[in-house]
């Protein structure tokens, strides 16, 4: 039977409560949120409640990893939603911090990302990093899990903070789990409520760029750039508005490789309308 999950909304009541789970012996799963929960959040959720023996989700639209130009303000936020959606998967807690709580107004302290972070969307969103890292270490701070979960989705994002959960020795572990896509191959993604259903369909050239990757390097293709380029003819010729990467690149650095060795990953980013979508596939 579903209960509406206990909202916190200060990092010390976050804190306690994670601790008293821990203290009776239990093993708590960490799935942060921004919120706008589909279900590739929800399969987060479900992944945690496997691995661990209570899941506590956090909700917060964290203005740092927002540009200025960005949709920080127009953001879908449905938090009552949420909530019923959360509490029919049996969470008992939510950290639902205001700005304020997180940064108060002599915050000036942030987390430098590490070079994975530099490529891809290091170049197109230039603080962007800077702003993940710096809201996921004070979450796991104020939220000390044993163990926190990410959506293969945000490729590079699950990267940046495995090296940084390495470099600065924070004790909690990452699992990145796989991407849930619609039944057309669309990946779930909060933004998406943003496209109308034409935008919609051309939205599908990123899965389908993909699809294309995975079955030239299947068929033989070794030569890197040239399926790079099939990815990026094939979202322009389905008219979107703007490719910002199509890229073959190595599965840990994410360097862009020139031949097929193995394990590559495949990333691309594109503007459909005024929504910025990306997507991605392990290959080879």
């Amino acid at each position: 039977m579903s209960h509406q999950p206990t909202i916190l909304s200060t990092c010390d009541a976050a804190y306690q409560a994670v601790r008293e789970f821990q203290r009776a012996g239990k093993r708590v799963g960490l799935v942060p949120t921004m919120g706008a929960l589909h279900a590739g959040h929800l399969s987060l959720v479900e992944a945690s409640n496997r691995r661990c023996d209570a899941t506590i989700a956090t909700i917060f639209v964290n203005p740092t990893q927002f540009g200025p130009q960005e949709d920080l303000d127009c953001y879908p936020r449905t938090l009552a939603e949420d909530l019923t959606a959360l509490g029919t998967l049996g969470v008992p807690f939510v950290f639902v911090p205001t700005a304020e709580e997180m940064y108060p107004a002599d915050f000036s302290t942030y987390v430098e990302p590490p070079a994975v972070a530099r490529p891809l969307e290091g170049t197109m969103r230039e603080t962007h990093f800077r702003g993940v890292t710096t809201v996921v270490l004070k979450l796991f701070h104020a939220l000390p899990a044993d163990v926190a979960f990410f959506g293969q989705k945000d490729y590079q994002q699950a990267l940046v903070i495995q090296r940084m959960v390495s470099d600065l020795n924070v004790p909690i572990a990452i699992e990145v789990c796989p991407i849930v896509r619609e039944p057309d191959g669309l990946a779930m993604s909060s933004r998406n409520v943003y496209l109308d259903p034409e935008q919609r369909q051309r939205a599908l050239s990123l899965s389908r760029s993909l699809q294309v990757a995975d079955e030239m390097a299947r068929a033989g293709e070794c030569d890197a750039q040239k399926i790079a380029d099939h990815m990026r003819q094939h979202m322009l010729s389905s008219q979107v508005d703007q490719v910002d990467y199509a890229v073959i690149a190595d599965p840990e650095s994410l360097q862009e490789v020139s031949q097929l060795n193995g394990s590559a990953v495949a990333l691309v980013a594109a503007r459909v309308g005024n929504t910025r979508l990306i997507d991605n596939a392990v290959i080879g």
